[in-house]
């Protein structure tokens, strides 16, 4: 009888949870409204791939109009006009936006993505980020979280990074994969998936360095954050009534669903991503476990940017727009 129980509720539970990944979020009873969210090509956006095809295919609370980006001054472009609801982006920059808008442009929704930094190169001889000195970093993002950190990282070992490293910008990270493509002695500063892209394209090369492992080892520093979620103040200001606001909090619950399938799931999400051209399928079932996809909100999310932000205004305040975030830059859920 035991047995047979056992089977019983093994076989409930398999149900339950095919059920529960196949889960819609549609309400026949709610007339759905349009959010137009906006990320970037990488981590951030592999974790919403989710949400984006349940909205495609119709079981979303409201209809998710997203633009899959290259670079974040084309986010920032939209956001400033209005084109965005909701946007991925780095960190810093939504720290930077907010003192520049005076806390008019935005909240900070959510943490998308921890550490996903890499110092990669052919040169097996760099181990430490003393090796680092006198090479020419190539990057993407000046201005962007990546720098910020590398110079946090760099200082706090006692490494000049205006004297003793070279930076050699490029506008987005597929630039640097050409870069290193060409100029296969060269040293980057790649996050995933482009470093898993790059490998493939660059025989013998590898992580070297790891920023995120660096910068658990500076005292006081907290979590290393890369990215975060924001809404625009503008969409907030149109929820009115409780079913307005309800929109929102059903995207988060929905984006929160999103990134445990990416982690979970990952080759589904891998040929999903596939299917939107966001990287080919092959490149993100290898990147996805090393892409630190997360969803973090309410008081952990403040709690871990703050002490964040607080590592980077002491080495440099414009990094964050010259001033620590009020509390009106966290959304409350």
């Amino acid at each position: 009888m035991k047995k047979y129980l056992f089977i019983f509720m093994a076989a409930i539970l398999l149900l339950t949870g095919c059920a529960s990944n196949n889960a819609s979020y549609k309400d026949d009873k709610h007339e759905q409204k349009t959010i137009k969210v906006a990320a970037l090509k990488g981590p951030t956006s592999m974790g919403l791939v989710k949400l984006f095809k349940d909205s495609d295919e119709g079981n979303s609370y409201d209809k998710y109009e997203y633009t899959i980006l290259n670079s974040p001054e084309e986010v920032v472009a939209g956001l400033s006009k209005g084109e965005f609801d909701i946007a991925a982006i780095p960190s810093n920059l939504a720290s930077i936006l907010y003192n520049k808008s005076k806390g008019q442009m935005l909240k900070v929704l959510a943490i998308n993505t921890r550490s996903v930094l890499n110092i990669a190169s052919k040169d097996e001889s760099i181990k430490t980020l003393e090796d680092l000195k006198g090479k020419t970093i190539v990057a993407s993002g000046k201005g962007a979280t990546p720098e910020f950190v590398l110079r946090f990282i760099l200082e706090k070992n006692g490494i000049d990074p205006d004297k003793d490293v070279t930076f050699d910008f490029k506008s987005e990270h597929t630039e640097v994969v050409a870069d290193l493509a060409k100029n296969p002695d060269h040293v980057a500063l790649l996050p995933e998936p482009f470093l898993t892209v790059a490998k493939g394209k660059v025989e013998g090369l590898d992580s070297r360095i790891s920023l995120g492992d660096e910068w658990s080892k500076i005292e006081g520093a907290g979590e290393l954050i890369a990215g975060v979620t924001v809404v625009s103040n503008k969409y907030l200001q149109t929820l009115e009534s409780d079913e307005d606001k309800l929109s929102l909090e059903k995207f988060l619950d929905h984006y929160k669903d999103s990134v445990d399938f990416a982690n979970k799931k990952t080759a589904d999400a891998a040929k999903i991503i596939g299917e939107m051209n966001i990287f080919p399928e092959d490149v993100a079932v290898k990147a996805i476990p090393n892409c630190k996809i997360m969803y973090e909100d309410s008081d952990k999310m403040k709690e871990d940017l703050s002490k964040f932000y607080e590592s980077l205004f002491s080495v440099n305040p414009k990094s964050i727009g010259g001033a620590l975030p009020d509390e009106g830059f966290y959304y409350e859920r």
